[in-house]
């Protein structure tokens, strides 16, 4: 198989291959570069670029899935807290690569705002109970990274999130 087809492959693979995209493009690498069963190639700056743009993606991706409102009540949903770590890793795997994420950041604050309006509106017309699992705090410092004002989301957005503080 030449590089271009292996890549490619190895793109598919961290994009869309889980819920760790950071950890998939390290295995990727190993397999590309030194695993004695994968084929040794050496990746050129250019290479590297591709499969950290599939970092990106990837997160992008799963980040998006839970905050659109019809993903709610499926198994794969993770919520608002997943969400919120998987911005940070991101955001840090981003920092460490030296790659651009203001592009990412603004689509998951137009998502967010979009998702917290819904939610709000439905648990205020009892139409559903509240699917944040996440604290007030916790979302809140996900909005300060996010450079999102509190203001932005709907009144009452902090009685919707659970009680308890998350996790770190």
């Amino acid at each position: 198989m030449d590089k271009i087809a292996l890549l490619a492959d190895e793109e598919l693979i961290i994009r869309d291959g889980g819920e760790m995209p950071e950890v998939t493009f390290h295995s990727c690498l190993f397999y590309l570069t030194k695993d004695a069963e994968g084929p040794q190639i050496r990746l050129d700056e250019e290479d590297l670029l591709q499969l950290k743009e599939a970092v990106l993606q990837g997160y992008h991706r799963i980040i998006l899935r839970d905050l659109l409102p019809e993903n709610r009540d499926q198994g794969f949903y993770r919520g608002l807290e997943r969400c919120r770590l998987n911005w940070q890793r991101l955001a840090r795997f981003c920092e460490c690569e030296q790659l651009e994420i203001e592009g990412l950041r603004g689509q998951i604050i137009v998502a967010l705002k979009n998702f917290m309006l819904l939610e709000v509106a439905e648990i205020r017309a009892g139409i559903r109970c509240s699917s944040v699992n996440c604290s007030a705090q916790a979302l809140s410092s996900w909005l300060d990274n996010l450079g999102l004002e509190s203001e932005e989301l709907p009144t009452g957005w902090q009685n919707i999130c659970c009680k308890s503080p998350a996790a770190p």
